[in-house]
């Protein structure tokens, strides 16, 4: 039978890394950068709610989508803890708790999305509150998903700046890689505090700055997945801890 370890087999967990890498980013393209913006091209509050009663399969996959997105995220940083371990623990463990809570408040933030079609077709609800109660509850609901996700992404971009030193030192990933990873992880920081507390400065740079991020975090996923690491310098890195 074939030892599938991670010390034997460092490639086999690169390329699941790469994979979940993968279906997070293509996930989160699809339930936030399409689904979302699509419902939210609406004039007003009243007409992004009757967009979605009238397209109510697609906000739900857009629902479920950011959920196994979490799923996979989770499952991620756990492959990533592995990989990365080997360089330096003590940073490896700082960026997985960096990255735990911002799964925590990321899984919040989809919380406060699924709060809105219940609040649309509820029929009690219907009955306690008028119209514009209803869509003023709507708005509040997107608004603090939004605020969670920028916090959720604050977090994450902490983890990514550690991520990108932890690569940039390895020695069997490249550098380039690691170097990108960080300026993704300041660009979440600089784009997500400005949409929090600097609302003219957000939208002056967003969401153009969150190119960056997407180049980085693509550039490992696409490492990871054809790439792999380079063996030779992953085994002289656990040779010389032996």
């Amino acid at each position: 039978m074939k030892n599938h370890s991670l010390e034997t087999n460092p490639q086999l967990y690169a390329r699941l890394a790469g994979a979940l890498y993968l279906a997070v980013i293509a996930l989160g393209i699809f339930a936030e950068a399409y689904v979302l913006n699509h419902f939210r091209s609406a004039a007003d509050v009243a007409s992004l709610a009757k967009n979605i009663l009238a397209e109510p399969i697609l906000w739900n996959l857009g629902a479920f989508a950011n959920l196994l997105l979490v799923l996979c995220a989770t499952a991620l940083s756990w492959l990533l803890y592995l990989l990365l371990r080997p360089v330096n623990r003590n940073l490896m463990l700082l960026a997985a708790f960096f990255n735990i809570v911002s799964l925590a408040v990321e899984t919040l933030s989809k919380l406060f999305q699924l709060m809105v079609k219940p609040i649309l077709t509820s029929t009690s609800m219907a009955k306690a509150f008028e119209p514009g109660q209803l869509h003023a509850l709507v708005n509040f609901a997107l608004r603090s998903h939004d605020i969670a996700f920028n916090v959720a992404l604050i977090f994450f971009g902490a983890a990514c700046i550690l991520y990108g030193q932890l690569i940039f030192k390895s020695g069997y990933l490249p550098k380039f890689v690691g170097v990108l990873m960080q300026i993704g992880g300041v660009s979440y920081l600089i784009a997500c505090f400005a949409a929090l507390f600097a609302p003219v400065l957000s939208n002056l740079i967003n969401p153009a700055i969150l190119a960056l991020p997407l180049l980085g975090e693509a550039s490992l996923c696409l490492w990871l997945l054809v790439k792999g690491v380079n063996l030779s310098k992953w085994n002289d890195l656990h040779r010389s801890k032996s």
